[in-house]
């Protein structure tokens, strides 16, 4: 149960969740154990490409016969991680691609998302996320240019090494939600037009004109409160230590 050691069928479940691509929560259910645990066993045996059921569970059973923690792992991925064990950052990032994917965001973008929001720097270059997720290149070109497209990132030249770097900025959930307001008015406005051309007076017409109207207002109400609050942290950012 969710107090208890892992069992080797466990790991192997756990094996055989991450060859079909499941998520560490999709895991957990089919294991019956937290998410947190499904992440902290993948990250400390080798990682979703590297994790093997046989391999885990003897080193499992070694730090059960040291009655210790093991010591922190540093990999050449732990960029901008501020010191930090990288399993900590490692289970804040999958819970927040979990909440991520709910909302609709494709798994692999909501990685490389979640990956630069919890780095302190919010910046990381092309092979900084190969290492730290992973995966290809060609992965993360495919996830960049999604998210570029949905106003989350930007790049940037880093000019001392002139890589290209990914940047994940403080008001990136604003800029994203007033390019998706532009992209609902356009809808609106399709709607509007459609409407005069099949007749407001007919059902379908009105139908239209419905959902014209409603888009209208709902994003008249977003975008005022979306640019209330962004003027308020803006105006008003969140307190620094004396240290920093």
């Amino acid at each position: 149960m969710p107090g208890d050691r892992l069992t080797l069928q466990d790991r192997q479940r756990i094996a055989a969740g991450l060859h079909e691509g499941l998520t560490y929560a999709a895991i957990g259910r089919r294991t019956g154990r937290p998410t947190s645990t499904i992440t902290r066993e993948v990250m400390r045996n080798g990682g979703p490409r590297g994790y093997h059921a046989e391999a885990a569970h003897q080193a499992g059973a070694g730090r059960a016969r040291q009655h210790r923690p093991p010591a922190p792992v540093t990999s050449p991925g732990t960029a901008g991680l501020g010191g930090r064990d990288p399993r900590i950052v490692d289970e804040v990032g999958a819970q927040s691609v979990e909440l991520m994917i709910q909302a609709g965001l494709p798994q692999m973008m909501a990685k490389v998302l979640a990956a630069l929001f919890t780095t302190d720097s919010g910046s990381l270059t092309s092979a900084d996320l190969v290492r730290r997720l992973r995966i290809s290149p060609a992965s993360v070109s495919k996830a960049i240019g999604y998210l570029e497209n949905q106003a989350l990132i930007k790049r940037e030249r880093d000019l001392r090494s002139r890589a290209e770097r990914y940047v994940v900025e403080d008001d990136a959930v604003f800029t994203s939600i007033m390019a998706g307001a532009r992209n609902q008015t356009r809808i609106a406005e399709a709607c509007a037009a459609g409407a005069r051309k099949l007749g407001v007076t007919t059902p379908a017409g009105a139908r239209l004109e419905n959902t014209n109207q409603f888009l209208r207002h709902v994003i008249d109400d977003l975008v005022r409160s979306a640019e209330h609050w962004h003027t308020v942290y803006s105006t008003h950012p969140r307190p620094t230590s004396e240290t920093d």
